[in-house]
């Protein structure tokens, strides 16, 4: 198939762009584990919280949306299942199930869910509908991971909100901004080649 019907077809996310097979699949969710894992690693203690600022969350919601929901969800629940029988590639190379911020892992899982099924729907190839997909993808996100914070941290849903959501919305808003500039202009690359 051409990347011309590929671009035409409705449906279609990044990741249709490569010709078909189980190869490219298999390599898709891995390479979707991989970067989520790496961008994990890009760290910022946040003061107060017991949950950094990294990159690991955009690069979930990024793996979602590129890959559609189906790959995504395998490629993080690989994230997942891997950090949690070792792979130290959790934020500041932790792994585990035990960390207070597991919760936001998990959180991906549904958030790739959401961002790939929106994708699928054309809202990867317009920066005002990937803003609302990005967000829609960080607040599931957190409905995961801020009750999970509070029961493993021991607090309040109130000092788990101070800690685990307010410190981070600009730089949520920081990533859709990004995301709504990146996805769309790859989708115009695309359509020139």
């Amino acid at each position: 198939m051409s990347t011309a019907s590929v671009i035409a077809r409705p449906g279609a996310v990044l990741a249709d762009l490569i010709p078909a097979s189980r190869v490219r699949d298999a390599a898709l969710v891995l390479g979707g584990a991989a970067l989520t894992g790496l961008a994990a690693q890009i760290a910022v203690p946040v003061p107060g919280s017991p949950v950094p600022v990294t990159g690991q969350t955009f690069a979930a919601l990024l793996v979602g949306t590129a890959l559609g929901a189906r790959r995504g969800v395998l490629s993080l629940a690989l994230y997942a299942v891997a950090g949690v029988v070792g792979v130290p590639w959790f934020a500041e190379g932790g792994s585990g199930s035990g960390a207070v911020s597991f919760g936001y892992v998990l959180g991906m899982i549904l958030a790739s869910a959401a961002v790939g099924a929106l994708a699928r729907r054309g809202a990867d190839r317009s920066p005002l509908r990937m803003a609302g997909a990005m967000i829609l993808g960080e607040a599931i996100i957190y409905a995961v991971g801020v009750p999970y914070l509070a029961l493993a941290a021991h607090m309040s849903l109130t000092q788990a909100i101070a800690a685990g959501l307010t410190p981070f919305l600009i730089g949520d808003a920081l990533k859709a901004a990004l995301a709504m500039g990146a996805l769309p202009t790859a989708w115009k690359f695309a359509a020139k080649r």
